[in-house]
């Protein structure tokens, strides 16, 4: 559903009402000429306001929400009026959440702020797509989602770069749509999105600090008594293994002489007589 800016029609109305004072008035045609060019010129540069809010994707689709990235639900049927044509860029507009007032649609496609203008700009344009992509009709079973700040290959500095976003926001973002002739229509702005940030880990507050350092220092010479023990254990083993006598194995043959002791003699033998 399209409406148009009541600022807009507000103004239109103003200028209207010039030509007729103008006209009633007897002023020259050249005078009024620049008034209708002008009247044309504010008529040119309103934009058609669209009532769609881009929404995130399903909580439970896994990375919604990432510390560069985040999900969006395609806007589908939202471009179907008759004066969006077939050819239009729709573009997403990312912006810091505190720089949405002064966004301001660029009138050619050579003035499309990028990715590097972010730090200055506080937006800028990416995912070019056009209505085709957006059909209308009943939901398929396909994924339909847009990831914002999913291509780490691009140039910061190519038109349309889909790069991480560069912190946790707050981030908002509409769909802005432009033919060759300059910004055609706009959707609302989004409610605000903040990333995932990492977890970092604090030090124990001061009082605390003096007793983990005396427990660190006692488990250290723990450590290092037991370290010691351990290796006098090994030298010990260690000598003691190569001091002793060898001792045969079991493919080793053992010799033994045999002998007979001095004081004992072999029995004599009983004859008869």
């Amino acid at each position: 559903m399209l409406r148009t800016d009541p600022w807009t029609d507000r103004r239109l109305d103003g200028w209207t009402l010039v030509l007729a004072m103008g006209l009633g008035r007897g002023q020259s045609p050249l005078l009024m000429a620049l008034l209708l060019l002008l009247a044309c010129l504010q008529m040119g540069m309103s934009l058609e306001r669209i009532s769609y809010v881009p929404q995130l994707s399903s909580a439970t689709l896994a990375g919604r929400l990432t510390q560069s990235t985040f999900t969006l639900e395609q806007p589908r049927g939202q471009f179907s009026h008759p004066s969006i044509s077939d050819s239009d860029a729709i573009w997403l507009v990312v912006a810091h959440s505190n720089a949405t007032p002064k966004f301001t649609a660029p009138q050619k496609v050579e003035d499309t702020p990028v990715p590097a203008d972010f730090p200055q700009r506080g937006y800028y344009l990416t995912l070019r797509a056009s209505r085709a992509l957006y059909p209308g009709g009943p939901p398929s079973n396909q994924l339909r989602v847009l990831r914002v700040g999913n291509d780490t290959r691009c140039s910061p500095r190519t038109r349309g770069c889909n790069r991480p976003l560069p912190g946790p926001g707050p981030y908002r973002v509409k769909f802005l749509v432009m033919s060759d002739r300059g910004p055609m229509a706009e959707t609302e702005w989004s409610s605000e999105t903040r990333l995932q940030q990492a977890e970092v880990l604090q030090a124990a507050p001061g009082p605390q600090t003096a007793g983990t350092v005396v427990i660190i220092a006692i488990l250290s010479v723990l450590l290092a008594v037991l370290l010691a023990a351990l290796l006098a254990l090994l030298i010990f083993t260690w000598y003691d293994t190569c001091g002793s006598t060898p001792i045969s194995g079991p493919g080793e043959l053992v010799f033994v002489r045999k002998y007979d002791t001095h004081h004992m003699s072999r029995p004599s033998t009983v004859g008869g007589s």
